[in-house]
């Protein structure tokens, strides 16, 4: 019952108290990041969601879009702003995704929705982590984040999928805000980039 009506529910609920809350700083947060970033104070992309339906997920913009003389971007670390970094260090950047809960697209706890180029090169077992929506954080998340490897943060998906409940949400969500006011495991730094998964790794 939980998972199937009153999981979206406290979803809803949770996310839209959140956003009327932060509602003036997230205002101000968007002026700045469109000053830093040339007017486009959102990232957004297309990451596949429950059922691997893809949507759009949309997150503060913390890089610039600075170009090499060939036309190429520039390297992370060249591009990441200065209100970027406070972002990121803050998970600032996750605010946004809360519009993701309200629509349905995504959940306060779940899998992190990963990019479309994963897809073809899931095994049967790594693909379970789309049988639920997508969250802004989740098992993996508050157990290493970008410390573990890409087999264990798909374990804990997987088992977060298998046993989700709301006391387990709870704990979730009380981790992430501890990790949030710890500023411990929260986001990449300017000079670090996620490894690419490639099937194996």
């Amino acid at each position: 019952m939980y998972r199937s009506f009153f999981k979206r529910v406290f979803d809803f609920c949770i996310a839209l108290f959140i956003l009327i809350c932060v509602s003036p700083f997230f205002i101000v947060l968007i002026l700045f990041l469109a000053i830093a970033n040339g007017g486009k104070p959102f990232f957004i992309q297309r990451r596949p969601g429950k059922n691997e339906k893809i949507f759009s997920i949309v997150k503060f913009k913390t890089m610039n879009d600075k170009k090499d003389a060939e036309g190429n971007l520039l390297p992370d670390k060249d591009r990441i702003t200065k209100i970027g970094t406070f972002v990121r260090k803050t998970s600032l950047d996750e605010i946004p995704q809360l519009i993701n809960v309200l629509i349905g697209d995504m959940s306060l706890i779940g899998p992190r929705p990963l990019i479309i180029e994963y897809l073809p090169i899931y095994n049967d077992i790594q693909k379970k982590r789309h049988d639920v929506r997508p969250g802004i954080t989740g098992w993996a998340q508050v157990n290493g984040r970008n410390s573990i490897s890409w087999t264990k943060k798909f374990e804990y998906d997987v088992w977060y999928v298998e046993n989700c409940n709301f006391l387990l949400d709870a704990k979730i969500l009380g981790l992430t805000f501890m990790k949030v006011i710890q500023k411990k495991d929260v986001n990449l730094s300017a000079e670090q980039t996620s490894e690419y998964f490639n099937g194996t790794n």
